[in-house]
């Protein structure tokens, strides 16, 4: 199945880059739109199990969104909107600088 958006294009687009690669996206829409929009399906993964996890709310309750936004973990993708040359990244995890979950 492909995500598609039905946002109007004819706002302009910025330039985002999702886990290192350059995507142009339609201005104002959410971070969890234009990263399914590019083909990634998926925006973290889980901290015990490593199991890829995807938007799922997109309204900012479930928190399964949870991605790398300009260097800091734990953003909700799908309630922040896109800006040009922001850098998004997949969540491993916990995120970055963060401690990891113990399993004791």
């Amino acid at each position: 199945m492909k995500f598609t958006t039905l946002f109007d294009t004819d706002q302009g687009t910025v330039d985002i880059v999702i886990d290192g690669r350059s995507v142009q996206v339609p201005k104002g829409i959410s971070v969890a739109a234009a990263v399914l929009g590019s083909g990634l399906p998926y925006t973290r993964t889980t901290p015990v199990s490593g199991t890829r996890r995807a938007p799922f709310c997109m309204m900012g309750v479930c928190y399964e969104c949870l991605m790398v936004i300009d260097g800091k973990a734990n953003q909700r993708a799908c309630v922040t909107l896109v800006r040009d040359n922001m850098r998004v990244e997949v969540q491993q995890g916990v995120g970055p600088g963060l401690p990891e979950i113990g399993h004791g």
